[in-house]
């Protein structure tokens, strides 16, 4: 199988399994599978971050969230050490899953285990593909779900979650971030995250 045609086949197939979840966002009229959507929304960030980036990058930020649906929050119990082993048992079978779809689309295990490792997020501090995959998965937040998240939680609170948020992120995730547009109470918060984080 040539390159082009496997990594092809790589992409449409992790995108078959975000279209199964059965959770819908209306975009343009249209129901798309919410995963789906997450996974675009990830695939254009990175090409604005990194225009050139490697077959595996592409790929491991394609998958992200994969079938995450099929372990919901309430699996785990409801405290902070819940939420942190939620969120690795996550990291870790979403890596295992793409590094399957990798083998059946023919990539070697080296490639596999590089897009594991990425959906991991392995190494952030000192990885720069990494580096993308977070700078990519914080603007599509900060992007799509934030002014919501902001909506629903007090001042305090929202801002906290930015402030983990930019300390995660890049000069380049930070640079990209200021040309969201965001309104109001969304925009007077994300700068007060900003200020307090460069000051």
């Amino acid at each position: 199988m040539a390159d082009r045609d496997r990594f092809d086949a790589a992409m449409a197939q992790l995108d078959a399994l975000h279209a199964e979840d059965p959770r819908m966002e209306t975009v343009d009229g249209e129901q798309v599978p919410y995963e789906l959507l997450y996974a675009q929304r990830m695939s254009e960030w990175l090409e604005r971050l990194r225009p050139q980036a490697s077959e595996t990058l592409q790929l491991a930020v394609r998958a992200q969230h994969l079938k995450r649906w099929e372990v919901p929050r309430d699996s785990y119990p409801m405290d902070r050490p819940g939420y942190h082993a939620w969120r690795t048992g996550l990291k870790a079978r979403q890596a295992d899953m793409a590094a399957d779809v990798l083998r059946q689309a023919g990539y070697d295990e080296a490639d596999c285990l590089r897009v594991a490792a990425l959906v991991r997020k392995e190494d952030l501090k000192n990885d720069e593909e990494t580096r993308a995959l977070e700078d990519a998965a914080c603007l599509v937040f900060l992007q799509d779900y934030y002014a919501p998240f902001a909506a629903e939680h007090d001042d305090d609170k929202v801002i906290g979650i930015l402030r983990k948020t930019l300390r995660k992120m890049s000069g380049d995730g930070h640079r990209l971030a200021g040309e969201i547009p965001l309104e109001g109470r969304a925009r007077a918060l994300l700068e007060r995250a900003v200020a307090m984080e460069t000051s």
